[in-house]
């Protein structure tokens, strides 16, 4: 199958071809004919899919084939939750569109709202925003949304989890009766089952992977350690192996911060991003990251919702999620496209419940590694995870569940599991090499204000 077989124009194949893309990823092929019909659609979409080309490629077609000219009005809108997703987005647009005449913005706050009211004053055909920037707008009158033909809702299982179902609400009201809708999720809660039976009118329904499926081609792997060692196993594992574009998960902003610095002290290039850095801050971070000049990317769940890096060969959970479903979101930035990818969780006696309900989810027994020299003390007894955070790596607070589980691994001695693979895993620079198209996922900070 071919993009120009499901019915997409000469411009839009040309566009598409430049960047490296012959043939549609199953979210494609199934959604593009159905978006290009006129009709409402509910995807079912796991990161690194390339589900965004799915709807943009079909979007920017529908505003074709009906042109404006003069100073148009906007016609398609994307709701996005975080700030660096809208602009993956809109940066798709622009990508797939480059030999139409569209033209498109992105909107988000953290920045000064006067640039966006500025270039509202000129041609906007497709808006992608975040929530909160947007209700900023209409407060101040400053866009106007009475000509929407087409509403994406992208990662809407995200925007609710963050918080944005009254928002969405109140974007919804002054949006018109007749449009098409397209909704776009991981998972299909019954809160996202309640938004779409209020959303979409008789949609098509289509879902690429099983939920919480994690993907076959991750290596995944659990390295038993103390607490308060966490953070030396992870310098020797990032050293011994030469990995290089390592993205790692801590549950809290401040064990973010700490651990890019104390990263940064043993001579490993790393940088933390979440929703109190700033987004001139986490442009950067996440541009040197992308580019390998940044070894380590430490980022909380929800700012890592925008990083979207092909080939991204390490991910690191320093810390367990509290809920199972993230483990798999967290360990989709890797794994990608048909690359291979690795999954390394630093697990303590605190964590031993969060893991056996990951398994659980995922329905497999994840290999365990034993590193010389880190052997697990079992004198050590399981303590309640406050405010997200083990003791010692962060965070303060009201306990948010107990894990007084046994030890799975006592004196070190836990289930055998394969080797770390050795030898140094190139660096991969190439952002682009080997990407699906318009796969841009994943968490990053801030209610978008």
């Amino acid at each position: 199958m071919t993009f120009a077989s499901l019915g997409l124009s000469e411009e839009l194949v040309r566009a598409v071809t430049e960047r490296g893309y012959t043939e549609p990823t199953p979210i494609q092929a199934q959604a593009i004919p159905v978006i290009l019909k006129g009709g409402d659609l509910m995807g079912g979409a796991q990161t690194g899919t390339g589900k965004t080309a799915g709807f943009t490629l079909p979007l920017l077609q529908r505003l074709m084939e009906k042109p404006v000219t003069g100073k148009a009005p906007i016609r398609a809108l994307v709701l996005t939750p975080t700030r660096e997703l809208a602009a993956q987005v809109e940066e798709s647009v622009r990508l797939y569109g480059k030999y139409l005449p569209l033209k498109s913005m992105m909107m988000f706050g953290g920045v000064n709202i006067n640039p966006q009211i500025k270039q509202l004053h000129g041609r906007v055909d497709i808006l992608v925003a975040t929530p909160g920037r947007l209700l900023d707008h209409l407060q101040q009158k400053t866009v106007n949304l009475s000509q929407v033909e087409i509403l994406v809702l992208d990662e809407a299982d995200r925007m609710l989890d963050m918080g944005f179902i009254r928002d969405i609400k109140k974007v919804l009201a002054v949006l018109p009766k007749q449009r098409q809708n397209l909704l776009f999720s991981a998972t299909f809660s019954d809160e996202i089952k309640l938004l779409a039976d209020g959303l979409l009118t008789n949609p098509a329904l289509i879902e690429v992977a099983r939920r919480n499926q994690a993907n076959e081609l991750i290596e995944q792997r659990v390295y038993p350690v103390d607490r308060e060692r966490k953070r030396e196993l992870l310098t020797q594992l990032i050293k011994e192996h030469n990995w290089f574009q390592v993205l790692v998960f801590t549950r809290t902003k401040h064990g973010a911060n700490r651990l890019a610095e104390q990263l940064d002290k043993d001579g490993i290039p790393a940088m933390a991003i979440h929703g109190n850095k700033s987004q001139a801050a986490r442009t950067r971070a996440l541009a040197e990251f992308k580019t390998a000049k940044l070894q380590v990317l430490v980022a909380t769940d929800i700012a890592a919702r925008g990083i979207d890096i092909s080939e991204l060969p390490h991910v690191v959970n320093f810390e367990l999620p509290n809920v199972a479903e993230d483990y798999v979101h967290r360990i989709g930035r890797t794994g990608r496209a048909g690359s291979e990818g690795e999954a390394s969780s630093l697990v303590c006696v605190d964590e031993h419940k969060l893991l056996r309900d990951i398994e659980r989810l995922i329905k497999r027994d994840i290999p365990v590694v034993n590193v010389p020299g880190f052997d697990v003390d079992p004198r050590i007894k399981a303590e309640p995870i406050l405010n997200g955070s083990n003791r010692g790596q962060g965070g303060r607070g009201q306990g948010q569940g107990r894990s007084q589980s046994a030890p799975r691994s006592g004196g070190g001695q836990a289930r055998t599991g394969g080797a770390p693979r050795t030898g140094g895993a190139k660096p991969a620079g190439g952002a682009g090499r080997g990407s699906v198209p318009g796969a841009a996922q994943h968490r990053s900070g801030g209610r978008g204000r």
